[in-house]
């Protein structure tokens, strides 16, 4: 009898031992206490790597099975007492079938000594697989799996392969075609591949051959339209430099405009910089000063490199000129033109550059108190974290800690106030999780900006200055979107676009098409009221590190039902109003529109008669000013008319009946515009 007995046992322990030797017989195991490993060597070892220092394969591997019965926050983890000393563990996190594993988390060093540490979102009754495996140790230990308070998962997704999007980069959302929906652009070498967008997300590609050599983006993309032909080009930045690839104005073809300058490129991006209403070409430089090419409205970009060539503006430090990874053009100090945060890597700190006019850019991180080290980061979150109406910025490491800092901005004076770190208790402060590329949207549309960057989660903002990861199976930073037009922000990564399933939270997104200022409106601050208070955006172009996202502005507004106001601030100077929105729409504004037929931009002119019949004549308010050429504009922002102004007259006879803008330029190449009608 005995001998029965010892027999039964011993295959019991045989049975439990092999039961998690295997994914498909993986042990399952539930929050309640810790479970004993009592040594990696398990027959099967795991081939899909979710955690890092995937260059060497692991032999081995042990396996369980997690199934929560409702929605929660799942931390696993071999940081604990019962492990003294801690031990070098690595694991995975699955989900789908044992034969189709899809990576959802998973640790390496997280922890003390280099023990584990992940933290994940559990949907109720969805098999998780946990495989640890030998990497680093063959030895025994315990780990714990927690469960926290039962969540609410802000945002959900969907994912789709579109087998159309098969480009080498596939990097890019942006309107190609001039109708304000996101379209998908991909490069290869000597194509362009359009995905344009139709009704109900569907797409249809289009190719664009690109004769000559043409640079890679190899590290990043942005879109603008720099020559203001509707149609919006592309930068394509490598580590050898840049080519701009601009479209013809019908947007039917595209030409390859490669200026041969070397620049390690890193972010690029098209930007108004010295503010004359045309979008320049700008590169953050890896190894040297920032690199930028004047636009001169007439087809010519002149190359500059900062602190370097004669004239060059201050777009980069003078010490440790190098090390620039991202930049971000946005109003930090809310006084109508554009400033310059620089994400920093290899050691010198980040910088905020205060633009102060006609060409003026001030270096005043210290003064901001940003200037903070040591902080290796590609990329930077900046946005309206707190919606009190300035820019708030996350220095996001891509190793080590992150950084929040709340923006000070004080309207009653014309000081500078330094930033507030606010890091501790932020939710930012044990977030371990890294990554070159971070990007700042509303996922949610709960009216307050998120955070999308590594490790498989969102960093959603709760409104009251923290934020709470959300994990997400697969999700990883990419071009961000609406590719289906239901107000929702997809996500576009590789040739798989992951879709956000609507919540009951409504929207707003605005278009805007420049006519005094740049077409694409890039440099504009929008603003909208409503119950929620006050929720600023701005229109920029390159978010993050790497990708291009759309040029739409857009707002979630949680459960209000209106919007009291919408105002538009043009760089231009131009400010647009439109009261009681509708939410749930895009909403399409063309610089002056909302200006009333006799309302004028500036004092410098009366035009009359209006309505025109064929003649437009100016009356000038100051004799010293000299027009010399005018621009007509019809309200889709197509260049209709282009003339000389004589005897301060212009030939209206081949305008349409309609209602245009006009745009004169004096003899400095100052503009000044207003809307007419043509009868």
């Amino acid at each position: 009898m005995k001998k029965i007995t010892l027999l039964i046992t011993l295959l019991f322990l045989v049975q439990y031992t092999n039961a998690q030797d295997t994914c498909a017989s993986a042990q399952p195991i539930t929050a309640a206490g810790f479970y004993v490993v009592t040594g990696i060597n398990g027959t099967q070892a795991p081939t899909v790597i979710c955690a890092a220092n995937a260059d060497a394969a692991p032999t081995a591997g042990e396996w369980y099975a997690y199934t929560p019965t409702a929605n929660h926050t799942v931390t696993i983890t071999t940081d604990i007492t019962q492990n003294t000393p801690r031990i070098d563990t690595r694991f995975h996190v699955y989900n789908g079938a044992c034969d189709n594993l899809a990576c959802l988390t998973g640790d390496d060093d997280s922890g003390t000594n280099y023990s584990s540490v992940a933290t994940f979102n559990a949907v109720a009754n969805t098999t998780y697989i946990i495989a640890f495996d030998n990497r680093w140790t063959s030895a025994g230990f315990t780990f714990q799996l927690l469960e926290d308070v039962t969540v609410s998962v802000p945002i959900n997704y969907t994912t789709q392969a579109i087998s159309s999007i098969n480009s080498t980069y596939n990097i890019c959302v942006a309107d190609m075609n001039g109708d304000s929906l996101d379209d998908i652009v991909g490069v290869s070498t000597n194509n362009l591949r359009i995905n344009y967008q139709g009704t109900g997300g569907t797409f249809t590609p289009t190719d664009f051959p690109i004769t000559g050599t043409s640079m890679m983006p190899n590290w990043s993309m942005a879109a603008g339209d720099w020559n203001k032909d509707g149609y919006n080009d592309l930068i394509l930045g490598s580590g050898q430099g840049l080519s701009v690839w601009s479209s013809n104005n019908t947007g039917t073809a595209y030409s390859n405009f490669n200026p041969g300058d070397y620049i390690f490129c890193q972010r690029t991006n098209f930007a108004d910089l010295n503010n004359d209403g045309n979008l320049d070409v700008f590169s953050c430089h890896d190894v040297a000063p920032n690199c930028y090419y004047l636009n001169d409205g007439v087809g010519g970009l002149t190359f500059y490199q900062s602190n370097t060539t004669p004239g060059a503006m201050n777009l980069s430090s003078v010490a440790n000129g190098g090390g620039n990874y991202s930049t971000l053009f946005t109003d930090f100090d809310n006084d109508g033109d554009t400033d310059v945060f620089i994400s920093k890597c290899s050691g010198p700190p980040c910088q905020l550059l205060r633009y102060d006019g006609a060409g003026v850019y001030t270096n005043i991180s210290a003064i901001a108190g940003i200037d903070v080290t040591p902080v290796q980061t590609w990329s930077s979150g900046v946005a309206d974290f707190d919606n009190d109406g300035d820019m708030d910025v996350i220095i996001t490491a891509s190793s080590g800690t992150h950084r929040y800092f709340r923006n000070n901005l004080d309207t009653t004076n014309n000081t500078e106030e330094a930033f507030t770190n606010i890091t501790v208790g932020s939710g930012w402060d044990v977030n371990t999780s890294t990554n070159i590329d971070n990007v700042a949207y509303d996922f949610d549309n709960d009216g307050y900006v998120d955070v999308l960057g590594g490790g498989a989660k969102i960093m959603f903002n709760h409104g009251d200055s923290t934020f709470i990861p959300v994990n997400y199976s697969g999700i990883s930073v990419g071009a961000v979107g609406d590719l289906n037009n239901d107000g929702f922000l997809d996500i576009l990564n590789g040739g798989t676009v992951r879709y956000a399933i609507p919540n009951s939270n409504k929207w707003l997104t605005v278009a805007l098409q420049g006519i005094q200022s740049n077409s694409n409106g890039i440099g504009a601050r929008i603003e909208i009221y409503g119950a929620w208070g006050k929720q600023i955006r701005d229109i920029r172009s390159g978010q993050g590190f790497k990708y291009m996202g759309s040029l739409n502005a857009h707002f979630g507004i949680g459960l209000a039902t209106t919007i009291d106001q919408v105002v538009i601030k043009w760089p231009s100077g131009v400010v647009d109003t439109l009261n009681n929105v509708t939410p749930n729409q895009m909403l399409k504004v063309i610089e002056g529109s909302t200006l009333g037929v006799n309302s004028y931009t500036t004092n410098a002119f009366t035009l009359y008669p209006n309505p025109v019949k064929n003649t437009i004549s100016l009356s000038m308010a100051n004799n010293s000013i000299d027009l010399k050429t005018a621009e007509i504009y019809d309200l889709n922002g197509r260049r209709v008319l282009e003339s000389t102004i004589t005897n301060h007259t212009i030939n209206a006879e081949t305008l349409a009946t309609g209602t245009y803008i006009l745009v004169v330029r004096d003899s400095n190449n100052k503009t000044y515009s207003q809307k007419f009608i043509k009868e």
